[in-house]
């Protein structure tokens, strides 16, 4: 049975729209953005390199539906993590992290289960139009998401499956999948469109291009996932003394802080090495003959996303350095700053590689 008994917080009114904008988190969907924002733009540049258009609106609107399908499911997961910890009683008064809706009384946790309801369901509604962009499979990628919203809180995390999540459901799938639906359609016209002979080589040429792209949009889903886990490894960091007393077992509980501490490090420059690889491939697919010379021989795939390492090591000592207690929240913010960093950075790199050699083709 649920425990109502919550004493409301006196600055916020119970069921307030001000208290379901705090529940939704709002800091937290860039983490939901960045991935979708990097696959969009790898679409751009997969159209680019088989129309060399510069301006194709073919993938515009699938990247939208990504971007609302994301944040809506990251504000239903932000729900559903609220009411589960507070059931499981996670949210105690000896938390550390940020105030949590239930526990603290702004949303009673009947409002909360309708409010996830209603956040699942606009989910899905968002998330099926891209059946018509990437065929039925969506429907059971978006189920998928869905299930790991759920499980994500109930089981997973507090079995040290948290970290594999977050680089799944915050990097590869949403990289990968904004990446194939805003591509697929116009892809698959072009291949059935009436071809010559002529035509074959050219055929071949493009779906070995598509393929490899698809490959490079997991790297870029993966570097991207590794960035987001950095949050996931601060809150972890943060709590690892309570969630050892609760019967948590995350990655820090079980490897110890010293390795969090490392791993966090690993984690960003494993990024970089991934974004320096993406745009040095795309340079490399998108040159087709085309001549390098001034401006366009700069290599900006091996300079750009280096700016993100001392964005990346400045947080790691600051880190280090509050080792525990609420203070850490302040890494916590600093690690959703350099996802947005990261993936800003990371755009840029293909985009310049892109037009660094699509330009003089």
């Amino acid at each position: 049975m649920e425990n109502t008994s919550i004493k409301s917080s006196p600055t916020v009114k119970t069921n307030s729209l001000k208290a379901w904008i705090l529940a939704a988190r709002p800091k937290t969907l860039t983490g939901a953005a960045a991935p979708v924002l990097v696959g969009a733009v790898l679409a751009w540049a997969t159209l680019v390199g088989i129309s060399v258009d510069f301006f194709p609106k073919s993938w515009i609107i699938p990247s939208a539906i990504c971007l609302a399908f994301a944040l809506a499911m990251q504000i239903d997961a932000n729900f559903i993590n609220d009411y589960f910890d507070w059931k499981k009683g996670a949210d105690s008064e000896e938390r550390l992290g940020p105030e949590r809706a239930c526990s603290k009384g702004w949303i009673t946790p009947n409002a909360m289960k309708t409010g996830i309801i209603i956040t699942t369901i606009i989910s899905i509604l968002f998330g099926l139009p891209l059946i018509y962009y990437g065929g039925i499979a969506m429907l059971v990628v978006g189920l998928l998401c869905v299930a790991g919203a759920f499980f994500y809180t109930t089981k997973l995390s507090y079995r040290g499956w948290g970290d594999v999540m977050v680089v799944l459901f915050f990097g590869i799938v949403p990289v990968f999948f904004t990446w194939f639906v805003s591509t697929r359609n116009f892809y698959l016209k072009g291949l059935l469109d009436e071809r010559t002979v002529e035509m074959i080589y050219v055929d071949f040429v493009f779906i070995i291009f598509y393929l490899e792209v698809g490959v490079i949009s997991m790297i870029s889903g993966l570097a991207v996932g590794l960035v987001t886990n950095n949050l996931l490894i601060i809150n972890n960091y943060r709590d690892r003394e309570l969630d050892k007393k609760n019967g948590k077992r995350t990655l820090v509980v079980k490897w110890g802080a010293k390795t969090a501490e490392w791993l966090y490090l690993v984690n960003g420059c494993l990024a970089t090495i991934g974004a320096i690889l993406v745009g040095g491939f795309m340079r490399s697919a998108f040159k087709l003959g085309a001549e390098l010379n001034g401006w366009n021989s700069f290599p900006f795939y091996l300079v750009v996303p280096l700016l993100f390492l001392p964005f990346l090591f400045s947080a790691h000592r600051k880190m280090v350095k509050i080792n525990h207690g609420k203070k850490l929240n302040e890494s916590l913010g600093e690690a959703a700053r350099n996802i947005l960093i990261f993936s800003v950075l990371f755009v840029i790199t293909i985009i310049l590689s892109v037009l660094s050699v699509c330009y003089n083709r």
